[in-house]
């Protein structure tokens, strides 16, 4: 079988709770969202704010730090990853946007690729088998805290895309 690398051009849509519902959750500060004072009044607490699911097979919890570099523009998308065992999260710890790139769970439908413009005071946690691509940062080098899952066994799979995603700009 040929496979078709002609490149399909999707526009970024801003990252929204609702948008980003059947993939995972969107980690950020929410007025409307659980929260409460705590150490004397000195700190608010925006609590709960991400379902962390890495319990399968004794999976345990592990945090990282991810350094991604910008891909040349314009980006080309060419592969998605999954992590079916557990969800993974991506803190931007720096002040720069990032794009978010996803499909949802079950079998890959490259149709079904959406792509979604993160500002920087947005975390990203996705569900356990939801496709996405790798860390994507925009303008410069920019690190995520990665809440991620360690334990026996393989939770990454990979699939090729048949025919490429360049990744447009917003108008």
């Amino acid at each position: 079988m040929k496979l078709d690398r002609s490149k399909h051009c999707i526009i970024p849509q801003p990252l929204t709770r609702d948008a980003f519902a059947i993939f995972g959750d969107v980690i950020e500060v929410d007025e409307k969202r659980n929260n409460f004072m705590i150490n004397d009044g000195y700190t608010q607490r925006y609590h709960d704010l991400a379902k962390v699911d890495v319990s399968t097979n004794a999976g345990k919890v592990l945090l990282n730090i991810f350094r991604a570099t910008p891909l040349p523009e314009p980006i080309i998308v060419k592969k998605m990853e999954r992590h079916p065992l557990s969800s993974q999260a991506f803190i931007p710890l720096g002040e720069q946007p990032y794009l978010v790139v996803v499909a949802p769970a079950g079998p890959f439908d490259e149709t079904a690729i959406r792509v979604f413009s993160a500002s920087p005071d947005q975390g990203v946690n996705y569900n356990p088998g939801t496709w996405h691509h790798f860390c994507l940062a925009q303008h410069e080098i920019s690190d995520f805290l990665v809440v991620d899952r360690s334990s026996e066994g393989e939770n990454c799979d990979i699939a090729k895309l048949n025919r490429f995603i360049e990744i447009g700009h917003a108008q």
